[in-house]
């Protein structure tokens, strides 16, 4: 009897090592990684050095939450769309892992727990943008932008730059131009990172009838829209260099920016020639564009 009750307690261990992980996938952990690594620096530039340590964990714990909240409930709401997308075919509500219920519980508890995390240590801007980022990225982008228009990704952006501006908010209490610049770098990096995974995906997007700008129109027209996006993420990055950057920043600025251009046009041309795009590529150094720009930002704030 002993014996088949730790035969019983042995298999009951994967299941819930599998159930743990599939809550921790619905917040989308390499999503909620990106978004950190713009708060980080943008606290460290508002601070002038660095931030107060309570305020800097609070703002990361509590923005890793917040945005693992928005990405919970983004799966709820999405449960009719995923299983017809390859892509997110293995999400947890699709192979029945977590029950909607429950998924819709452990969003609005994550959502909950960071706000009340926000108000009682940062300030009532923060914490309301740490709200108004989550509302918007469930309720205006995933129930209604993304379903209806291809613009769905450029506006869907402002929920993704956000965390720049609560991280600014929480160590200022108001935001300034540069906050708004930097906001403004990550909104227009968007659109051009995920025109890549959305080429990647059309199909996907197709057969889900997601109007995704790559599914709805010419891909002359992606990659026309992916240069301009690039471009102006690369403007908007060195308008940042006279607001009181030096040049450790602005030099960084136009090597990655640079590189970022380079590899956009490379993406339009194949487009162009109606020869395959290979989007990861872009998507790829997007990443690594962004990373570089920020860390750049950070170090230029310790060393000022």
């Amino acid at each position: 009897m002993a014996e088949a009750r730790k035969r019983a307690r042995a298999a009951a261990r994967p299941r819930y090592g599998a159930v743990a992980k599939a809550y921790l996938t619905l917040t989308k952990p390499r999503i909620v990684e990106l978004l950190l690594v713009t708060t980080l620096p943008t606290m460290f530039l508002a601070a002038g050095g660095l931030p107060p340590v309570t305020t800097l964990v609070v703002v990361l714990v509590g923005g890793a939450l917040a945005a693992g909240a928005a990405n919970a409930l983004n799966c709820y709401i999405d449960r009719d769309i995923d299983p017809l997308m390859k892509r997110t075919a293995r999400r947890p509500l699709v192979t029945h892992t977590v029950s909607p219920r429950n998924a819709l519980v452990f969003g609005l508890v994550l959502g909950l727990v960071s706000t009340a995390l926000m108000a009682a240590f940062t300030n009532p801007l923060a914490t309301a943008l740490t709200v108004g980022a989550i509302a918007y990225y469930d309720l205006v982008y995933t129930m209604w932008l993304k379903r209806t228009t291809p613009a769905n990704t450029v506006w869907g952006g402002a929920c993704g730059a956000a965390p720049v501006l609560i991280g600014w908010a929480a160590v200022t209490g108001g935001l300034d131009v540069r906050a708004w610049a930097l906001f403004a770098v990550v909104f227009l990096w968007q659109p051009p990172h995920f025109y890549a995974l959305a080429i990647k995906f059309k199909d996907d997007y197709a057969r889900a009838g997601i109007p995704m700008l790559p599914v709805v129109a010419s891909m002359r027209r992606v990659g026309i829209e992916v240069i301009v996006y690039t471009w102006l993420t690369v403007i908007a990055s060195l308008l940042m260099w006279p607001l009181g950057m030096s040049p450790i920043y602005g030099l960084t600025a136009i090597v990655v920016g640079a590189l970022f251009v380079i590899e956009a046009h490379r993406l339009a041309g194949r487009a162009f020639r109606g020869e395959p795009t290979r989007p990861m590529r872009l998507f790829h150094w997007s990443i690594t564009y962004l990373t570089l720009l920020f860390v750049a930002v950070a170090v230029d704030a310790l060393l000022a």
